[in-house]
């Protein structure tokens, strides 16, 4: 990657991209720099992923060829505000939830090609998920060029702008809930006896390799699920358990509340 990238904003989901994209050497520490209004936490997360602190927005612009419009969302109309004169000719990329394509372009200057996406924590680890809008104006080469980037740390998809609201909750806010369900699951193994700090490692452990188990097979969920199920069983005790509870209605819930329905 020969271009610097720059975020707008310094929180936890910036953070776990900027230090995914470090960690994983597929960017240096000099091309990513960050610029954020709480200078003093900047700086902190400057000395542990090893990125550059930019002290105003326009030394940021200036410094980078990619910017990574990372602030809240209640806060991008002023951000961009700041940055007016210093966007065209650049790449804006935005990980805000709810802001798509057609939401930015008035608010863009003439020159400015961009790109909404939607990734989740888990980059910082090298297992993110990062959805594309298919809506962008990127040129093709660049564009290919940033998916390569985001495919370092994790997985690239591209989706029409529809459905980027329904995949984000599911991608943005599922680490959330999985980790409810490790802490809810690690509690009752503490319950019985199991020391707390292997019950996290046990439980996630877990997750981790029945994911991967879905994901290499292609087999349906319900089918890997039945084959731990023996007749009179006690895994098929504990699915009982959870259906009597409504696991799965709490699960379809859950996404709702994110998509307000």
């Amino acid at each position: 990657m020969d271009r610097r990238i720059g975020f707008i904003g310094m929180g936890n989901m910036a953070k776990a991209i900027a230090g995914g994209i470090i960690g994983s050497g597929a960017a240096e520490r000099t091309q990513v720099s960050a610029y954020d209004p709480l200078q003093s936490k900047l700086q902190e997360s400057a000395s542990q992923l090893g990125f550059r602190p930019c002290a105003e927005p326009a030394q940021l612009a200036a410094e980078s060829d990619i910017l990574v419009m990372a602030c809240k969302p209640y806060q991008i109309e002023g951000a961009l505000s700041e940055l007016r004169g210093l966007l065209p000719g650049k790449a804006l990329l935005s990980i805000a939830a709810g802001w798509d394509f057609h939401r930015y372009q008035p608010l863009l200057e003439p020159g400015v090609r961009f790109q909404a996406i939607m990734p989740n924590t888990p980059a910082m680890v090298g297992e993110g998920v990062f959805l594309f809008e298919e809506e962008n104006s990127l040129e093709e080469e660049e564009r290919r060029e940033i998916m390569n980037l985001f495919s370092c740390i994790g997985f690239v998809r591209e989706l029409p702008g529809k459905l980027m609201g329904v995949a984000g909750a599911v991608t943005g806010c599922g680490p959330a809930f999985a980790d409810l369900f490790i802490e809810a699951m690690a509690d009752a193994a503490v319950k019985y006896g199991l020391p707390r700090e292997l019950s996290y490692e046990l439980v996630s452990r877990m997750l981790l390799g029945a994911a991967k188990l879905q994901l290499e097979t292609g087999e349906h969920p319900a089918a890997l699920k039945d084959a731990v199920c023996s007749p009179g069983g006690t895994t098929i005790r504990g699915i009982a358990a959870l259906e009597h509870a409504g696991f799965r209605a709490a699960c379809m819930d859950a996404v709702d509340a994110v998509m307000g329905g």
